[in-house]
């Protein structure tokens, strides 16, 4: 089935009688006939639902639905798009251990990667990516468990060329992780291009209204575990009878692992009634996504024409640097755009509080206008090293175009600029 029937129908099919619109399961437990058959299942959780901290039918229907559009074969959400990193990583690294990250990752993964990963022994590498094959082959060596990047950046927009980073793991036999929270599976299907293991933060374009934080980790399937670097997928695990994830659940070991270890360890999975307000969301994603690329390309082309603004990151645009990597890669964009405008933070400021119907707040990728100052807010605790390497300037701006008639948000940006003279 293609995307927008999937968004409709994937996870969830009604029996006879049955409701037809995926319904909210609010418990915690569920009930069993035996003792005995209850015990088996803490032998292997996957046999049945035991307890909502692994598992929920409504949070897992919507699992399936996502796993799907991407093409992988399992899902897992998480409470937050962070939760979904985080797991991804810890899934298969550990104190010791050494993860390679592209340096134009958003603010948040970044302070993950430089600073808790740190305190928990893990070292992370940042890499430029227009680094040439044999800079980045010498940063590889028996340490290093994985490579991270996003599809497209939060907020320098940049493409990532995920078939050369993919390409540059399997060579040292690790895997690519990719965020691909800004570009959805609507527009990319990174596990298409050798990805092995892709991330969302779906409180952003899956949710859409900002009305709930969420996350999930989707795996491909494809990568093999067993190849003698990730022993605590191919080897016994103690915690669960001396189970091994990749000889009892083959192609699904990444993900199944992630749920009966971490998530039993860290219990952050989402709430039925979060999963449910998601699912609205996705049914709608398709069409949303379409509307967000045309409204975006009029606001960019505006502003690439603007002698108040100094440079302009859009993909799209058959300038932008990384046009070539948007049109292998992506069948669209999403309406996110990052631009610098002369006169620097001061500037930019003004820009910000002038506006009128967009909105100023931390947040992106919603269905409303939205609009903030990175430097000083989600990348503020980034050194200025780190600001340059991720592309952001003090003057930078990162608007996310809403739904709004096109003509009211080039209204608001208009009087906006000349109010900010």
């Amino acid at each position: 089935m293609k995307d927008e029937t999937l968004a409709l129908h994937a996870g969830y099919t009604p029996g006879n009688t049955e409701p037809r619109v995926l319904p909210i399961v609010q418990s915690i437990t569920y009930t069993y006939d035996t003792a005995e058959e209850m015990a088996k299942i803490f032998d292997d959780p996957t046999r049945s639902l035991c307890y909502s901290r692994f598992g929920n039918p409504t949070v897992m229907a919507v699992e399936q639905k996502i796993a799907e559009l991407e093409g992988g074969a399992g899902a897992m959400c998480t409470s937050s798009g962070q939760a979904a990193t985080l797991l991804s990583v810890l899934n298969i690294c550990g104190a010791g251990d050494k993860i390679i990250s592209l340096a134009d990752t958003y603010g948040g993964t970044t302070n993950l990667f430089s600073f808790t990963f740190k305190r928990l022994g893990i070292e992370t590498v940042f890499i430029d990516k227009n680094a040439s094959d044999e800079e980045l082959d010498k940063l590889f060596d028996e340490r290093v468990r994985l490579v991270f990047g996003e599809t497209l950046a939060n907020p320098a927009m940049t493409v990532l060329d995920i078939e050369r980073f993919a390409n540059l793991a399997h060579r040292h036999n690790v895997p690519l992780i990719v965020d691909n929270t800004f570009a959805t599976p609507v527009f990319c299907k990174p596990i298409e291009f050798g990805a092995d293991i892709v991330v969302h933060s779906t409180s952003k374009y899956m949710d859409g209204h900002a009305v709930q934080v969420g996350g999930v980790i989707v795996d491909s399937g494809k990568f093999n575990w067993a190849n003698g670097k990730y022993p605590e997928l191919s080897e016994p695990d103690e915690s669960y009878h001396g189970i091994s994830y990749t000889e009892t659940y083959g192609k699904l070991a990444y993900i199944i692992r992630a749920r009966m270890n971490l998530m039993r360890d860290f219990g952050v999975y989402p709430s039925a009634h979060s999963a449910f307000l998601l699912n609205l969301g996705l049914e709608t994603l398709p069409v949303r996504m379409r509307q967000y690329h045309e409204n975006g390309m009029k606001v960019a082309e505006y502003l690439v024409s603007n002698p108040e603004v100094e440079s302009i990151k859009f993909p799209a645009l058959e300038s932008d640097s990384d046009h070539e990597l948007y049109k292998k890669y992506l069948k669209g964009t999403c309406a996110v755009i990052s631009f610098s405008m002369k006169g620097g933070k001061a500037r930019a400021m003004r820009f910000l509080d002038a506006l009128k119907l967009a909105s100023n707040e931390v947040h992106v990728a919603d269905i409303r206008t939205c609009i903030l100052h990175p430097a000083s807010t989600t990348h503020r605790q980034l050194t200025d090293e780190q600001l340059e390497a991720a592309g952001i300037g003090q003057g930078l701006v990162r608007l996310s175009v809403g739904l709004e008639n096109i003509d009211d948000i080039m209204e608001d940006l208009k009087q906006a600029f000349e109010a900010s003279k």
